[in-house]
Formats: C-alpha cells, sequence, structure tokens
C-alpha cells in the first residue's frame, strides 16, 4: 500500500475522533467514531475481551474528502482494514496508549503493524488486572524501548516482569516504581533478557536484595540514570561498589533514605563513574565528609547533589567542593562536554545539615554563581539550617552592591 499522507492532528470533534492528515499540499481528515473507542478502551484488560467486538470497535472509519491511495468508494474508505501502515504508525503515535491496545487487536495487519513500529508503551494509567495486561501484551510489543509501569497501588508481579525480560530485549528505560510485591526474581531475569537498560527506576521496591542489584549492574552495563530511593536492602555498599565497577556510563543515582549506604559506597561509586552529574544522598545518614570529598575529586561533572539530613557532613566537605573547582577546571576545558558544563554545581540540598557554618557554605557560594538563595531560584537548599541564614548567591550580593548610593556624589 502506498504512502498517504502525514498526520498533523488528533482531537475529538462531536462523535468523532478526528485524524487531520495532509498530503502533496491536500488536507483530508479520517474519523473514528468516538463511541467505539470507548468501547474498546473500557474492554482492555478484560478477560473477555474478543476479536469480534474489536472488530466491530473499529468498522465505522469513514473518510471524506479523497486524495488517499487506499479502498474507496465515493471518496468513503469502506474497509478500516485498508489504512495503510504508514498512515496507521503515525495516528498510534498521537493517540492514548489504551487505544493503541485497542487498536493492536483489530486484526492481524494492524497488530503485526503496531507491534513492529510501537517503541514507548506507558501502562500506568492501569489501575486493575496491569499484572494480566502486561503478560498478554509482552509477547507482542517486541520492540518496545520504553516501558512506564508506574503504580499507585502495587499489582505487578514476578511473572509480568520475566515476561517482559524474555520478550523486550530491546528495552532502554523502565519504570518499576512502587512495585512492593516484586522479588529478587525480577532483577535476575532483566539483568538475562534487558542487557541494553540505559534507565531503571526501581524505587519504593523494598523487597529488593543487594546481591540482586549486584547481579543486575554486572550485566546492564550500559546504564545512566538508576532510581533507587527507599530500596534500603538493595542500596548498601556492596551494591555501589558493584555498581562502581561496571557501571561505568552512570550519570544519575537517586539513593534517597537508603540508611545502610556509607563512605565506602559512596567512595566506590565516585572512583567508578566519573561522568556522574546527579547524586542524591538525602537520608543516608551514615556518610561523611570522605564521601564528599571523592565525590568532588573524581566526579568532575557533578551538577546536584542532594545532602539533606546527612548530619556528619562538615565545613571540610563544603570547602572541598569549592576548591574542586579550581583543580578540575584544566580537566574540564579539555573536551567539547566539559565546556559546556563549566558552571559546575547547580543543586545542592544541605537541609538539616546543622554542623555547617556561614563561611563555609559562602564560600561554596561564591565559588559556583549557580547555586542561589533568592526567591523563586532556591538551587541552594538549606531548611532547618538557621545558622546559615546570612550566606547569600552571588546575584544578591550583587544587587545589595547597586543598591547604595553612588560615593561620588
Amino acid at each position: 500500500m502506498g504512502y498517504i499522507g502525514v498526520v498533523v492532528s488528533c482531537r475529538f470533534t462531536g462523535p468523532f475522533l478526528c485524524i487531520q492528515v495532509t498530503e502533496r499540499g491536500q488536507e483530508f481528515s479520517i474519523l473514528l467514531r468516538r463511541w467505539a473507542l470507548g468501547l474498546g478502551v473500557k474492554m482492555v484488560g478484560k478477560e473477555n475481551l474478543k476479536a469480534e467486538d474489536l472488530n466491530l470497535c473499529f468498522e465505522k472509519l469513514t473518510m471524506p474528502g479523497g486524495g488517499g491511495k487506499v479502498k474507496m468508494e465515493a471518496g468513503v474508505i469502506t474497509e478500516w482494514k485498508d489504512i495503510p501502515m504508514e498512515l496507521l504508525l503515525q495516528i498510534v503515535t498521537i493517540v492514548d496508549d489504551k487505544t493503541v491496545i485497542v487498536a493492536s487487536g483489530v486484526c492481524r495487519g494492524w497488530r503485526d503493524a503496531i507491534c513492529m513500529g510501537l517503541t514507548h508503551l506507558s501502562l500506568s494509567w492501569c489501575t486493575k488486572n496491569m499484572n494480566n495486561l502486561v503478560l498478554s501484551l509482552a509477547p507482542k510489543f517486541m520492540k518496545l524501548q520504553t516501558l512506564i509501569l508506574r503504580q499507585d497501588k502495587p499489582q505487578l508481579e514476578d511473572n509480568a516482569v520475566e515476561a517482559i525480560a524474555n520478550f523486550c530485549h530491546d528495552l532502554q528505560v523502565l519504570d518499576l516504581s512502587k512495585s512492593f510485591k516484586l522479588s529478587d526474581r525480577s532483577l535476575y531475569a532483566l539483568a538475562h533478557g534487558c542487557p541494553n537498560l540505559i534507565k531503571l527506576n526501581i524505587s519504593g521496591c523494598s523487597a529488593f536484595r543487594d546481591i540482586a542489584l549486584e547481579y543486575l549492574a554486572s550485566f546492564c552495563r550500559k546504564l545512566k540514570v538508576l532510581n533507587l530511593c527507599g530500596c534500603v536492602k538493595a542500596a548498601t555498599d556492596r551494591a555501589l561498589q558493584a555498581i562502581g565497577r561496571y557501571c561505568n556510563q552512570l550519570q544519575s543515582l537517586s539513593l534517597g533514605w537508603c540508611d545502610n549506604v556509607s563512605d565506602d559506597g559512596v567512595m566506590s561509586l565516585a572512583n567508578g563513574c566519573p561522568d556522574l552529574r546527579t547524586l542524591d544522598l538525602c537520608g543516608c545518614v551514615l556518610i561523611t565528609d570522605d564521601s564528599v570529598i571523592a565525590l568532588a575529586n573524581r566526579c568532575v561533572h557533578l551538577r546536584s547533589l542532594g545532602l539533606y539530613y546527612c548530619q556528619n557532613i562538615t565545613d571540610r566537605a563544603m570547602y572541598s567542593l569549592a576548591q574542586s573547582r579550581v583543580k578540575n577546571k584544566p580537566a574540564m576545558w579539555e573536551s567539547v562536554k566539559g565546556r559546556n558544563d563549566e558552571d559546575g554545581l547547580k543543586t545542592l540540598n544541605i537541609s538539616q545539615c546543622t554542623a555547617l557554618t556561614p563561611p563555609a557554605v559562602q564560600a561554596l557560594c561564591d565559588t559556583f554563581p549557580s547555586l542561589h538563595t533568592c526567591s523563586g531560584r532556591h538551587s541552594l537548599i538549606m531548611s532547618g539550617c538557621l545558622n546559615l541564614t546570612s550566606v547569600h548567591c552571588a546575584c544578591i550580593a550583587h544587587r545589595t552592591l547597586n543598591s547604595y548610593p553612588n560615593s561620588a556624589h
């Protein structure tokens, strides 16, 4: 079937879903009956969903105007299955994920086209039967690169993640946050089935253990973004040592409230992941200045650091961060990447770090102009540090200086 045009927009108009298409300067519309789409959406995830029901949902397809290269009678498509694959794939990038799933069940041609062309899918809207839905979809959507399975209430079980690992080998982005039911089985399966993972969010998956995370890191060596917030059993020094050993491309790591993390783990991370840009250590109560010093010396591209409630942090850590800009400046200018990132720290959270004093934090502020204390910009967060009220960013100091009357007059 020949190419039919470019999808411009997709919107509901009265009882129809109107898909606006242009071809060689001419514009025309495809109309899908709204009631048909609604019927399909309601049935998603139900066990009694039948092919004939899906056929009924999509058989009322019309095209006023003309200009297409498909089977038509008096300017109207008479069979929905005659939509060209190229146009179908454009349509599914515009409609919501519920509709995509319904469309994949219309007929074999549509299923094959969507399953081969669909690379991004989110099932976060599914509040019931997500596990069964994943089990049914994983064998079909084998080309997925991004899969979002974020949940408000835990639904996913290990067999669903194992199905993903068995069929979705191209997966690069996976969000399993708040999957409280998952066990180490899921991490072992992902390690073998999804070695191309770049971004993984398992925040809140409190049942995972460090031995399983260590195993995952040894296979998924392309990881750049990893969220372990709340993974108290998984995020330990042992796991961080494995991440530092295997995941050298890591750029962002969240360890919020992982209170088993100590200096040994963070120092291993700093030594093994020199490209680290964002690190959240909020609530990691065991770490000391040694962790921050290692990060300052080794991670020259560090842009965001969270130290909330890390009460063992002292002025020594602040001065090491300030001095790191001077020491690392030559290395930062050696690459194009470095020249684009020369501003250094842009976000720092030192709330509840009550041992810090104004001179040390002010020295850090003076070194990194992107750290702001001014209203509306707050990238230097100091809540609960009443002794730091005199610390101000460079722009406030500049504004205060300019507010004095000119002494020459």
